[in-house]
Formats: C-alpha cells, structure tokens, sequence
C-alpha cells in the first residue's frame, strides 16, 4: 500500500501512544513542576508583634539589649534569624526600641554605659542614647521599631519583607 493515503495500523498506534503520552506528560509534569518552582517564587514577609517582655523588668534611663529569633522560609530554606533590640525606657510611659544593627554596614552595636553611646566596634560608628549619629561613617540614626504595650507586656513590631 505505499503512496496511499490510509494510516497504517503501526502509524496509528504510533501517533495514539504519543498523544496519550504527551497528555500524561502534562497533567503529571506541570503540577510537579509548580510545586517544585513555586516555594522560590512565593514572596514572604515579616508583619508580626514580638513580646519582649514585661514592661517593668526594663529600667528608666538604661537601654537594656534584649534578643529573640525567628525562622524565616526562603523556598525550600528554613533560616533562623537572631535580632537584637536596645529597648530604652525614657520614662514610666515612654519607651523607644532601637535595632542593634549598625546602618553603616550591619555590625551590631554595643551600649557602652561609661560613654553613654550606642559604639559600633567594625568601624568605630557612635549613637547618642536615642540613636542618633554622634560620629563615625553610619548615614542615619539607628533603626526604631513602633512599640506597644498590652496587658503589661512589652511587644516590638517587625515588618520585614
């Protein structure tokens, strides 16, 4: 039958298996596919009160440093992620919480009592008690976060994205 225009019966077997092949391809691979892509693609973000702790256990005119973690995903990735935070309590009512990260290049600053500064031990960067730049090369004040307190208990908010 050469020159016909009839299918032949292994053509025909030929062409069904792989279309049947290519719609199981298909409907397998793409699901797989995503879930496998789509952890990287998911953008996340940090929007959460953090407790610090009770209001009364941080001192009038003293910054204390208190630290906490958090597990971040990133895709696959499970990070855990150490802050640092200056929780300085200006009066009964007014308390101001400075991150601990230096904004010159993200060393973490120490509060040095003596000198009554915030140092930076990387690149010798000084902040007054309320964060602001004294001398040294940081571009800007220390970073502040909105505080609250609720039912006693000091709480920081961490937005990050």
């Amino acid at each position: 039958m050469a020159g016909s225009d009839h299918l032949s019966r292994r053509d025909f077997i030929t062409w069904i298996s792989a279309a049947v092949g290519s719609l199981i391809t298909v409907v397998i691979g793409l699901p797989a596919l995503d879930y496998l892509i789509a952890p990287a693609l998911t953008a996340t973000s940090t929007d959460a009160w953090i407790p610090l702790g009770k209001l009364d256990s941080f001192e009038v005119g003293k910054p204390i440093l208190s630290t906490f973690t958090r597990t971040k995903a990133n895709g696959w990735e499970q990070t855990v992620n150490s802050y640092g935070v200056f929780v300085y309590r200006k009066s009964q009512t007014e308390v101001v919480a400075f991150s601990n990260v230096c904004t010159h290049l993200g060393c973490r600053v120490n509060w040095q009592a003596d000198k009554k500064e915030y140092i930076c031990p990387c690149h010798d960067g000084h902040f007054n008690i309320d964060g602001k730049v004294v001398s040294g090369p940081p571009p800007r004040p220390l970073d502040t976060y909105v505080t609250k307190v609720s039912g006693g208990i000091l709480s920081i908010h961490l937005l990050e994205s």
